[in-house]
C-alpha cells in the first residue's frame, strides 16, 4: 500500500470484503475519496444492482429523525439479504441540548443489532490533515466529542488527507497496475500541482493515461500540458459569480463546465470542488484572512489553493457578511451531494438549481428551499 494516509480506509475495505463488519461506524473526516473508496467497497460486495433502491439508503439527521433509522435498520427487508445506511447530518447530534438519549440508543441497537445491516455515520463537518499536530482547535475538539461518545460503541474510519509523499507512492503503483511508467518528477509534479487532493489526483491521473496512449510513459512535460489549470480557473470564475450573486452569469459559466466532454457524469467533482472552496472561504473568513501570504498559514496541506487564485479566493470570502451565508451555502451543496447520489433523473437540473440558490441575496433565500428535497 502507498502509506499510513491509506491505512484507515483499506483497513474497513478488508473487514467489508472479509466479512467482518461491525454493526456501526463513524466515517469521520471530509476527504471524499476515501469516503467513496469505502462506499464502493459496500456497494460491490453487499448491494446487489437490481435491489438497490432497497439496499442502499442515504438520510440526513437534519430531515430523519434517528429512532426511525434505527427502527429501519432494525427491521429485516423482505426485499434486500443486506442493508447499508449512510447517516449524514451528525454535527445534528452535538447540537443545543441534551443528546443522551440518542446515543442511548445507538448504544443499544449495536448490543442487539441486525446481523444484516449496517449504520454508517458520516461525520464530514471535520477536516483532518495529513499533519494531525495542525489540525484546527474547533476540529479537535468536535472529533474528541464524537471519538468519546460515537467512538465508544462504532467503529471510527479517520478519513484525513493524504501526505505528499502517500500521495506520490500512490500514483505510481495505480500507473503501475495500469501498466503505464509514470517518472518520479511527474508523480511529484501531479501531487504537488492538485495540493494532495485525492480526488482531483484520482481523476487527473486517469486522464494522463488514456493520453499517453501507446507511449505508456507519463513525462513531467505530460503532468504540465494536461493538468486541470483551465478546470480550476473555470471553477473560481463560478464561485467568482456566485459570490457577486450574478445568477446570469453563474448558470452561464455552470453550462460551460457542463459543456465539456465529460459533461453531467462530472457532476459529482463539480459538487466536491464547490464544497471544498466554500470551506477554504469559511476557515478565510473565521481567521480574517487578508492577503495571500496569510492564507499560507490559514490553509494546511491538502486544503490549499493555488497561487494564482489567492487572490480570488479572498475577495469572494469577504463578499459574505457572516458564517452563517457560508455555512448555508454548504448545506445546500451536501443536499444537491445527497440528490445526486440518489440518481437525480437529472443531474444537470439538480446542479443548476443549486447554482441559483447559492447565487440568491441572502434576504431572498427562504426557509422553504432549505427543507425541500432537490428533485431525486
Amino acid at each position: 500500500m502507498p502509506g499510513r494516509s491509506f491505512a484507515p480506509s483499506e483497513r474497513f475495505v478488508s473487514e467489508v470484503t472479509n466479512n467482518k463488519l461491525r454493526p456501526a461506524y463513524v466515517f469521520i473526516g471530509d476527504e471524499v475519496f476515501f469516503r467513496d473508496h469505502c462506499r464502493q467497497a459496500l456497494i460491490q460486495h453487499l448491494v446487489p444492482n437490481d435491489l438497490r433502491d432497497f439496499s442502499l439508503h442515504d438520510l440526513d439527521l437534519s430531515e430523519v429523525n434517528l429512532a426511525e433509522i434505527l427502527d429501519g435498520a432494525r427491521t429485516p427487508s423482505l426485499m434486500a439479504p443486506f442493508q447499508v445506511f449512510f447517516i449524514r447530518g451528525v454535527k445534528n447530534l452535538y447540537g443545543r441540548g441534551s443528546h443522551a438519549e440518542e446515543f442511548a440508543a445507538i448504544e443499544q441497537y449495536v448490543k442487539d443489532p441486525n446481523p444484516a445491516a449496517v449504520l454508517i455515520f458520516v461525520a464530514d463537518h471535520i477536516s483532518i490533515p495529513a499533519d494531525v499536530r495542525r489540525m484546527d482547535m474547533q476540529d479537535k475538539e468536535r472529533y474528541e466529542r464524537i471519538r468519546e461518545t460515537l467512538g465508544e460503541y462504532c467503529g471510527m474510519v479517520e478519513l484525513a488527507r493524504v501526505d505528499e509523499s502517500d500521495g506520490m507512492r500512490w500514483v505510481m503503483e495505480r500507473a503501475q497496475k495500469e501498466e503505464v511508467k509514470i517518472d518520479q518528477d511527474a508523480a511529484r509534479e501531479l501531487v504537488d500541482a492538485l495540493g494532495a487532493d485525492m480526488m482531483l489526483i484520482s481523476s487527473e491521473l486517469e486522464k494522463l493515461i488514456l493520453y499517453t496512449g501507446e507511449k505508456k510513459r507519463i513525462t513531467l512535460g505530460d503532468v504540465e500540458t494536461m493538468v486541470l489549470a483551465a478546470k480550476q480557473r473555470s471553477l473560481y470564475e463560478l464561485t467568482e459569480a456566485i459570490s457577486a450573486k450574478d445568477k446570469i452569469k453563474a448558470v452561464a459559466v455552470l453550462d460551460a463546465m457542463l459543456a465539456t466532454g465529460e459533461g453531467e457524469e462530472a457532476a459529482i467533482g463539480h459538487l466536491y470542488m464547490l464544497a471544498k472552496t466554500f470551506r477554504q472561504m469559511l476557515v478565510i473568513s473565521e481567521k480574517n484572512v487578508r492577503d495571500p501570504k496569510m492564507i499560507w498559514q490559514a490553509l494546511w496541506q491538502g486544503f490549499r489553493v493555488p497561487p494564482f487564485a489567492a487572490e480570488d479566493i479572498i475577495r469572494q470570502a469577504r463578499r459574505y457578511k457572516s458564517r452563517r451565508e457560508l455555512t448555508r451555502a454548504l448545506k445546500l451543496i451536501a443536499r444537491a451531494d445527497m440528490a445526486l447520489r440518489s440518481n437525480a433523473p437529472s443531474k444537470r437540473l439538480v446542479l443548476e438549481q443549486l447554482v441559483m440558490h447559492l447565487a440568491e441575496e441572502p434576504k431572498a433565500m427562504t426557509s422553504e428551499w432549505m427543507q425541500d428535497q432537490l428533485p431525486v
